[in-house]
């Protein structure tokens, strides 16, 4: 990153943060990204979601002006990523899913080493880091080395160096990849906090759930392309209509359920008997009363009855014809894009 601490650069409200055209890279004979598309409106977390090798890190590392696209072009907040590129560096943070520290120094000195760096004086730098522990719980582990630390302090440290020029733009590659539930919890929290103070945050991830709970919009992308784009719900109404579920408290009423089920809803229930679950289509919502009266006045009774939208996994599936977790012969693109990165 330049030295453009002192001198920021605030892009205009309601700019696009991301502008990205017909975005292509190459290593040898895998076309890692292969035409991707992107507008992301500051000011929200965009999620990009997708398999390991799906091209997620390239794309990120082309947007940050570390790897130079073979086609395409893409603008930051109106900045081109390969004319402009020092500017573009003073509006974005990065942060891998790794995290980029040094493990022989305490996380007090990691921060400040980065505050330095970005122009700062030396107690500014301090003041800086001291905050920035503080927002992220690091406080009490401030003067411990980095090898003492856990997988989800070190990533909440990595996270906190990316904002030490507090960037407009903040890319987050795989931020929560291997953390626990109450660690990957924390990290969602903190996330949202950054759109709250005005960053806007480019996210990738192969965690529906967690595409589902921060993303105002998400891009699925998969072998390079995005295969579709919108808000979790609109992905959701996509791929069909909700569905009805219920459970039969009684057995023996399995048959009957399922015939009641589909006289009202005029559709194809499909019947677990092992475990008493009826499942079938649902495209009007206004014909659970009907059904529920159906099904009692047949005396038939319930455990349990709901209507699930699609999930963000039966999205991915019917889009791609494969689950988020990767094909094998996918895994070399990232690792491709690393290796070259790295030279």
């Amino acid at each position: 990153m330049e030295h453009g601490y002192k001198k920021k650069i605030e892009p205009n409200p309601g700019d696009l943060a991301v502008e990205a055209y017909g975005l292509v890279k190459t290593f040898g004979d895998n076309r890692a990204v292969d035409g991707v598309d992107l507008n992301v409106r500051a000011g929200t977390i965009y999620g990009v979601l997708g398999p390991n090798g799906a091209g997620k890190t390239t794309t990120i590392r082309m947007l940050a002006t570390l790897l130079k696209p073979d086609a395409g072009a893409a603008r930051i907040f109106g900045h081109d990523v390969l004319t402009e590129s020092q500017i573009v560096r003073q509006l974005i943070g990065v942060t891998g899913q790794y995290a980029s520290v040094d493990e022989s120094l305490s996380a007090t000195e990691n921060l400040i080493i980065f505050s330095r760096l970005l122009g700062l004086g030396r107690t500014e730098a301090r003041r800086k880091a001291d905050e920035l522990l503080e927002e992220f719980g690091l406080s009490e582990a401030a003067k411990r080395p980095l090898k003492n630390f856990s997988g989800g302090m070190r990533r909440r440290l990595d996270l906190a160096a990316s904002l030490i020029a507090q960037p407009p733009l903040i890319f987050l590659d795989e931020p929560t990849t291997g953390l626990d539930p109450r660690t990957r919890s924390q990290m969602w929290d903190t996330i949202r906090r950054l759109v709250k103070t005005g960053s806007t945050v480019l996210l990738t991830t192969q965690y529906l759930e967690e595409a589902d709970q921060l993303a105002d919009r998400i891009a699925v992308i998969d072998y390079g392309r995005v295969v579709a784009e919108g808000t979790a719900d609109e992905l959701k109404m996509s791929v069909g209509t909700s569905s009805l579920h219920l459970t039969v408290e009684d057995s023996v009423d399995m048959d009957r359920a399922r015939h009641t089920v589909e006289h009202v809803l005029g559709v194809h229930a499909n019947m677990s008997p092992e475990a008493g679950k009826i499942t079938a289509p649902m495209a009007n919502a206004g014909l659970v009363t009907d059904l529920l009266i159906e099904l009692r006045t047949a005396g038939i009774g319930l455990s349990e009855m709901s209507v699930q939208k699609p999930t963000l996994d039966e999205v991915f599936l019917t889009i791609t014809g494969h689950g988020v977790k990767e094909d094998a012969a996918q895994e070399s693109y990232e690792s491709n894009d690393r290796e070259v990165a790295r030279v």
